[in-house]
């Protein structure tokens, strides 16, 4: 685990899929005097059968260019680059979404990269699943098995909850078996974290462990709220700070999976900022709470819908939103094509549009994740230099890699890089290291990508 943010490990070597549940806290008597007393048992027994085991394996393969002096002294014939096999195994939880079609939702970093997805259900039986398809931003994977008598987790309407609602984590924690905790919604709207490239987590102090990634966030009606995916580990165990991707995020993925293969992200074509208090102050604002819109992509859907720069965004279909990284992450999982009405603040007055969001691979910005693995956590955005560095996330991988907001790419070791197209071709066809040529603050510099 990393020493802060972590995502949730699935790399339990060996375990076992046992999936006899447990509860985290010392039993009760269920009646005194003759009353019974509340017990959340009665909701466990017709959910946690929803809940699954998920092990995987597989081999995770690694190549390292090699010097050009390797050549010299073997001459030309000599390999360009090292490559490295090196089995895994790991252990996650998953939460059944559709019995009669076998679908199973878990996070993607559970499945990643795995040759084999082994499901283990609540009453013993063990089935190979099918990958149905995954969302690395959101950190989203949605599986597949033919099976009988499958039990299925209604869906919550996740928008409608409050922070104080109670909340119930189900997974397979260290791969004990399935596991029960219980806590209540601790935050809405989390994002900024550094975790995923699209951040929009329910925060709950229900303990999440190693292994409970995938597993089920559910309501007090047993209804799922959200997926269990990450936590705050400084010592490297739960210390009653955990994150779930909320169950309509979830949904609008599924549902474009199932549809198409993959994510159709829907994109809006606004840069911007989260509404601080500095910035709220300059324009006259009582809220401090929404995104801040700096620039509005010419053609894009926001262009269409009359979004200008200088416009506060504070909703998306009538729910309020704290942060810009939240309404980037709303609009990004709902799907191209969808149709999205904003609240926002003009000159002081609230209005509201409605945009149809454009699709991503039709915009000129994107998530650099899917570029280069050393690339995530910032937003490219085509400008007439380069690849501008628009938005990046603290802790992330490009952060790490020393990039900084506002930096321009403008080449890939010698070659000269123009836009977007330019760098995933050349991205493409580059393993090992890469030398990224920057413009920043009017001057060139070159940074290392391993």
């Amino acid at each position: 685990m990393k020493t802060k943010l972590s995502l949730l490990s699935a790399a339990l070597l060996g375990a076992s899929l046992m999936v006899m549940p447990v509860v985290s806290q010392a039993a009760i008597p269920l009646a005194v005097g003759g009353q019974e007393l509340p017990s959340l048992a009665p909701m466990l027994e017709k959910t946690t059968p929803a809940v699954v085991a998920v092990a995987v394996s597989g081999t995770h393969v690694s190549k390292q260019r090699l010097p050009d002096a390797f050549r010299y002294f073997f001459g030309p014939n000599a390999p360009r680059e090292q490559v490295q096999e090196r089995p895994f195994k790991g252990l996650g939880s998953g939460v059944i979404i559709d019995a009669d079609k076998g679908y199973i939702v878990t996070n993607n970093h559970v499945i990643d990269g795995a040759d084999e997805i082994l499901i283990g259900l609540h009453d013993g039986r063990e089935i190979e699943a099918k990958l149905i398809g995954a969302d690395a931003e959101s950190d989203i994977a949605l599986l597949q098995i033919k099976a009988k008598n499958l039990v299925a987790l209604k869906r919550a309407d996740s928008d409608e909850l409050r922070v104080g609602d109670f909340a119930v984590a189900i997974g397979n924690p260290f791969g004990l078996g399935q596991t029960v905790t219980s806590g209540i919604v601790s935050a809405m709207g989390r994002s900024g974290l550094g975790i995923e490239m699209l951040e929009n987590f329910i925060q709950t102090d229900a303990a999440i462990n190693s292994g409970n990634s995938g597993g089920a966030l559910v309501n007090l009606n047993g209804e799922l709220i959200g997926i269990n995916t990450a936590i705050v580990a400084p010592g490297g165990g739960n210390v009653g700070i955990g994150f779930a991707i909320p169950a309509n995020m979830v949904n609008n993925l599924v549902e474009q999976i199932i549809e198409h293969g993959e994510v159709r992200r829907g994109v809006l074509g606004v840069s911007g900022r989260d509404l601080d208090k500095a910035l709220a102050e300059g324009f006259g604002l009582e809220t401090q709470h929404g995104g801040f819109v700096n620039e509005v992509m010419p053609d894009s859907a926001a262009d269409k819908a009359g979004i200008k720069a200088g416009d506060i965004i504070i909703s998306v279909n009538d729910k309020p939103i704290k942060s810009f990284q939240e309404l980037r992450a709303k609009v990004a999982t709902m799907g191209a094509g969808a149709k999205v009405k904003l609240g926002l603040i003009r000159d002081g007055d609230k209005e509201t549009v409605t945009a149809i969001l454009g699709e991503a691979n039709q915009s000129s910005e994107t998530a650099a994740g899917a570029v280069h693995p050393m690339l995530a956590g910032a937003t490219l955005e085509n400008v007439k230099r380069g690849v501008e560095i628009t938005e990046i996330a603290q802790g992330s991988p490009a952060a790490a890699s020393g990039l900084l907001k506002g930096d321009i790419i403008v080449g890939i070791n010698r070659t000269r890089i123009d836009d977007l197209k330019a760098l995933k071709a050349e991205l493409k066809d580059v393993s090992g290291v890469v030398a990224l040529k920057i413009l920043r603050d009017g001057n060139s510099l070159y940074l290392v990508l391993r």
